[in-house]
């Protein structure tokens, strides 16, 4: 199929991050773009402001006119989130409409370009932000597909140049329901491969295997730059001639003679004889390796070393990574999407390595029955490493209830000196009873709804 013979495209599930980066695209190509979503967010909002029509409620009715009308121009592009007595979808597919999935879309897009796409269960969409925001600083013709909105640019969808025979394609290749196997990509990048979607993959074997097969995409001629960690599990003996290893530890290319200066992050980089004093523009040891994958693209596409290190000086960040919300004398507040044990326990070494006379206090809402089932041992873990933690009931997403599954599985083993549970209701009332000096919300559902009633609490209970 050629998506220039659609001149209409329809969105089931418009709000989703990837979604509305698709819709954004479409919309700048001259398309007429339309789309349903559960709820009206902040994104759904934006994208109207830019034009884009949507509504709300699961109606038949609802479907714009001209999508009923022109039916052989329509494109309907939905995600797997959506459910599966969904009455739009069932409506649309039984009336023969050509409906695809979002990853499909994102395939035929990037087929035409150079691509590079960014994989790994933590990190790709921070990774994928600054190789992004790189190639932007540096005037390369360029777009991006981002699951996450930029600070920078206050977007998921970064254009620079024209779009043309010289384009580069930046797209996190998604491991959620094999998505990224639509990706057959110039350049990749995998940040780690730690266990996640056991509920699609049903053990990390399998999801292991995924990443093989998408190696094996990447063009022969391509390269592969892998986190040191996995490259033996992963790379070994498939994929394109080029691969290579970066890290802190070990690797080809590493980080070192990291500091934490004024909250933030500074290394050399070794590998490129040396590259000394790496400014980053956001925080974290997480940020430092991703920084280094994100410098080994830019670098393969022929941006020069001093423009990369600026740009990434310049980088402020993706909303909802090591967001800073406020900083007072007093009191940090940061807001983090973090939402697997791997990455809370990488978000929490970061606070304490910067703020290490602090006491620090985590708000946590976990995410999906089934990821609480799988990592309880490790969540708790890995919340432990906080002075105070405040645990709130499983945010379910896509998924119904199972039984015997709740917070509850994670708060016995929680070993900090101080924890409590909390539902949504009751959350604001905890949080005002607490003495806080570091504040972090963590979690992937709608806990960042909470993001700025606590802000207005901190101001006005510590009268800044």
């Amino acid at each position: 199929m050629r998506l220039k013979d659609y001149d209409i495209v329809y969105f089931l599930g418009i709000g989703g991050i990837g979604m509305s980066a698709l819709a954004r695209w479409f919309n700048f190509a001259g398309k007429s773009v339309s789309g349903y979503d559960r709820v009206q967010t902040p994104l759904t909002d934006s994208l109207a402001v830019e034009g884009i029509n949507i509504h709300f409620d699961d109606a038949v009715e609802s479907i714009p006119d001209e999508v009923k009308s022109k039916k052989e121009k329509t494109l309907v592009i939905f995600t797997p989130a959506i459910p599966k007595d969904h009455k739009e979808h069932a409506f649309l597919k039984s009336e023969g409409y050509t409906i695809m999935k979002r990853s499909e879309v994102l395939g035929l897009i990037s087929k035409d370009y150079f691509t590079i796409a960014v994989a790994g269960t933590h990190g790709k969409t921070t990774t994928s932000s600054m190789i992004a925001h790189i190639l932007k600083y540096a005037k390369k013709d360029m777009v991006a597909f981002l699951g996450g909105i930029t600070t920078n640019y206050e977007t998921n969808l970064v254009m620079e140049g024209a779009i043309g025979d010289k384009t580069l394609v930046v797209a996190e290749a998604d491991e959620f329901d094999r998505s990224f196997l639509r990706l057959f990509p110039n350049i990749a990048v995998i940040t780690n491969a730690d266990a996640d979607h056991l509920d699609i993959y049903g053990d990390h074997d399998s999801l292991t295997t995924s990443f093989r097969d998408f190696v094996k995409q990447v063009n022969a001629e391509g390269s592969l730059f892998i986190h040191e960690s996995i490259k033996d599990n992963i790379a070994t003996g498939v994929g394109p001639k080029t691969v290579t290893t970066y890290g802190m530890s070990q690797g080809q290319f590493l980080a070192s003679n990291i500091t934490a200066r004024g909250g933030f992050f500074e290394f050399d980089l070794l590998g490129f004889d040396r590259v000394e004093q790496v400014t980053l523009g956001v925080p974290g040891f997480h940020n430092v390796e991703n920084a280094v994958a994100a410098i080994l693209v830019a670098h393969q596409v022929g941006v020069p070393m001093d423009t990369i290190k600026k740009a990434l000086a310049s980088f402020t960040g993706v909303k909802r990574r090591f967001e800073f919300i406020f900083k007072g004398a007093d009191v940090v507040y940061i807001d983090d999407y973090a939402h697997h044990p791997t990455e809370i326990k990488a978000f929490l070494s970061s606070l304490k390595e910067m703020y290490p006379a602090k006491k620090i206090t985590v708000i946590f809402q976990p995410h999906l029955y089934s990821r609480t089932r799988d990592f309880a041992a490790g969540f708790s873990e890995s919340l432990s490493m906080a002075d105070t933690v405040v645990l709130m009931d499983i945010y379910p997403a896509r998924e119904l209830p199972i039984a015997g599954v709740d917070s509850d599985m994670i708060f016995k083993d929680i070993t900090s000196p101080v924890k409590m549970r909390t539902s949504k209701k009751d959350l604001l009332e905890k949080f005002d009873s607490l003495d806080v000096e570091v504040l972090a919300t963590v979690g992937a559902g709608d806990i960042d709804t909470f993001v700025n009633p606590i802000k207005k609490l901190i101001a006005k209970k510590y009268a800044v």
